[in-house]
């Protein structure tokens, strides 16, 4: 899975997940939690299988610090 963080990006602070053609929005909470984005176009294409996204999710978390590390050295802190 490939993470990417935009540096023309907005908040709430996030990260794109890339499993292949799939791409999944994560936000990444202040909490120290990740959620999937609550905007509708969250998951792309909108069918992607849901085994995807969880695995997006479940490695997002695994990652917490380092990609939340990547969006504060780009965007500063959330």
């Amino acid at each position: 899975i490939q993470f990417v963080v935009y540096s023309n990006d907005h908040l709430p602070r996030h990260i794109h997940g890339f499993p292949s053609e799939t791409e999944v929005i994560v936000h990444l909470l202040l909490n120290g939690n990740v959620a999937l984005a609550s905007r509708k176009d969250a998951v792309r294409p909108a069918n992607a299988k849901q085994s995807d996204v969880a695995r997006i999710l479940n490695i997002a978390a695994l990652h917490f610090k380092e990609l939340a590390t990547l969006w504060e050295e780009i965007h500063g802190k959330a």
